[in-house]
């Protein structure tokens, strides 16, 4: 009997060690792809508040939106001097105001008088000791 071959054993074994290994794979891929969706929320914050920054030095006041609306939609898909418009503003701060990086995800824009204003976005984890409700305003992101 020498027969040459891999028992049932060792392969049940290295067929559970390549499954245990997949997962932490498909586990760590996951989590970065998490980290990437929420740098880009706060990417995206830092580029709206960059720009309503600059439409206030222009005009001395931010867009006025008593109401929260949702941001990079409808009428808030551009920003100019003139506030924020659809598609086709002329001169822009923002051509594209950025939506969040899942479908149907948006940003939430507030000022009550245009004299401060504030974006909200959602983080899904913890990124740089921010979590949950994001808010940028005047005063920075927190």
């Amino acid at each position: 009997m020498n027969k040459k071959g891999f028992t049932l054993i060792e392969l049940l074994v290295v067929v559970a060690i390549i499954g245990l290994l997949s997962t932490l794979a498909v586990v760590a891929l996951s989590t970065a792809r998490e980290k990437t969706r929420d740098s880009k929320r706060l990417s995206d914050l830092k580029n709206i508040q960059t720009a309503l920054e600059l439409h206030y030095t222009g005009s001395n006041q931010y867009p006025v939106a008593q109401v929260a609306v949702d941001l990079g939609a409808g009428d808030f898909a551009c920003l100019n001097g003139d506030g924020f418009g659809a598609v086709g503003c002329a001169t822009p701060f923002l051509e594209v105001v950025p939506s969040g990086p899942n479908a149907a995800e948006v940003y939430t824009y507030t000022s009550d008088d245009g004299t401060a204003f504030a974006v909200v976005a959602t983080l899904e984890g913890e990124l740089g000791g921010l979590s949950g409700d994001v808010t940028a305003s005047q005063s920075g992101i927190n």
